[in-house]
């Protein structure tokens, strides 16, 4: 199909976001509506070309997540359905386990709690090891004690987002690049119970509209009614690349055990689908929402962040860890060192810049970050407001949710 074409002057259903999600989406309604018409309306000229294709594709098993919360619970259903999926349709996607390793004293009893919460969430296969354990999973690593997750798997996310596109395509549905939602209206002028999508390469009257519009979802929530808090800041994740011949060192991927008064994991090192290993990411303020260059700024972008009040206040709140992220982004050698916790032969020759992406983070007014996911009703549509890690892993079993939201 030509997913260059003007999208249909009326559908039943509009999906903003042709991302992960927003194809999962796309592919769950029309699953359940049979013959009904859906539009996929993605803003750049290709699909998955932002946080899909900018991520570790870790498939998570559910182990860090608030016990009852939509992440915990999706994330465990979701990392079934998608790998259940990826074999269905033949999608690369290897299951080589998660390693959390405490290194010193006072992270036992935080692998303690971390355990307990992994066991409450129903995480399968889960087991402790104690220090001579380790080196039968990671050779390479060192710490006092783990917890290995043998479930967690790695694949390219983007591979999965094209096939749900051709799901999508297969079932009736159109996909539309280079259509950036520009305004939306609701009410009489837009036709009785209908809304009005207005992008450049036509506009689009839908009876129901889902709104996953990843790094834009604020803005795009705001423009159809929808409540100004929480603010999408842009959070860059940097990565080093392992040169080649020394990836093997790490057979899977090795995390520390998280800090719990910090709001990211910490980095770690993921054996890629390729069979590469990349260490971090790192977790800097950006100056752009697309800052996959450390230096890019948008000024929109930057005037967002710097004028929201909850910037200010997560600095504050933490800024030793804040000042932290900035050194490893910009120094090879200090995130070197904090990964040679987990690993000590790790060497700084050993490693050259790597990929980068940008999370989209939704933090409150109060500056506090929104953990779990985020969905808000608008007249005639959804939106996802915040859909951080593990969104990727929870697509399938997200998509069922905000789905039920559409009908409900």
């Amino acid at each position: 199909m030509d997913r260059a074409a003007p999208p249909p002057p009326q559908v039943d259903f509009a999906v903003v976001g042709g991302g992960i999600l927003g194809l999962a989406v796309a592919r769950e309604l029309l699953n359940r509506n049979p013959g009904a018409s859906l539009a996929v309306l993605e803003a750049e000229d290709r699909l998955a070309a932002h946080q899909t294709s900018h991520s570790s594709g870790v498939i998570h098993a559910g182990v860090y997540y608030e016990p009852g919360s939509l992440r915990a619970k999706l994330c465990v259903e979701g990392a079934a359905a998608l790998t259940a999926y990826c074999d269905e349709r033949s999608i690369p996607c290897r299951r080589s386990g998660k390693l959390i390793v405490a290194t010193d004293e006072v992270e036992l009893d935080r692998l303690d709690r971390l355990e307990d919460r992994a066991r409450q969430n129903g995480v399968a296969g889960l087991a402790r090891l104690d220090a001579t354990e380790i080196a039968s999973i990671e050779p390479a690593a060192a710490g006092l004690s783990a917890l290995h997750s043998p479930n967690t798997a790695v694949v390219d996310f983007a591979d999965v987002a094209f096939a749900f596109a051709d799901d999508v395509e297969r079932a009736g549905g159109s996909i539309h690049t280079s259509a950036k939602v520009t305004s939306v209206r609701a009410g009489h002028r837009s036709g009785a119970g209908r809304l009005a999508i207005e992008t450049p390469r036509g506009s689009v009257m839908a009876t129901q509209a889902v709104f996953c519009g990843g790094l834009q979802s604020d803005r795009l929530g705001r423009m159809s009614g929808g409540n100004p808090d929480p603010r999408i800041v842009p959070i860059r994740g940097g990565y080093l690349k392992v040169r080649s011949g020394r990836e093997d060192m790490v057979r899977g991927n090795l995390y520390p055990v998280p800090d719990p008064d910090l709001p990211f994991l910490g980095a770690h090192l993921t054996r890629g689908l390729d069979g590469s290993l990349l260490i971090g990411p790192t977790a800097m303020l950006a100056g752009a929402r697309d800052a996959y260059r450390l230096a890019k700024v948008r000024p929109r972008d930057l005037l967002d962040t710097a004028s929201w009040p909850g910037t200010w206040r997560l600095v504050r709140r933490h800024t030793g860890a804040a000042f932290r992220e900035i050194h490893h982004s910009v120094s090879a050698r200090s995130l070197v060192k904090e990964a040679q916790r987990l690993v000590p032969g790790l060497r700084l020759e050993d490693v050259e810049p790597g990929p980068a992406g940008v999370r989209a983070q939704a933090l409150g007014r109060d500056g506090k970050l929104i953990e779990d996911f985020l969905v808000e009703r608008t007249e005639h549509a959804v939106h996802v407001r915040n859909a951080p890690s593990p969104a990727a892993t929870s697509c399938l079993a997200l998509a069922r949710l905000i789905a039920d939201e559409v009908a409900g």
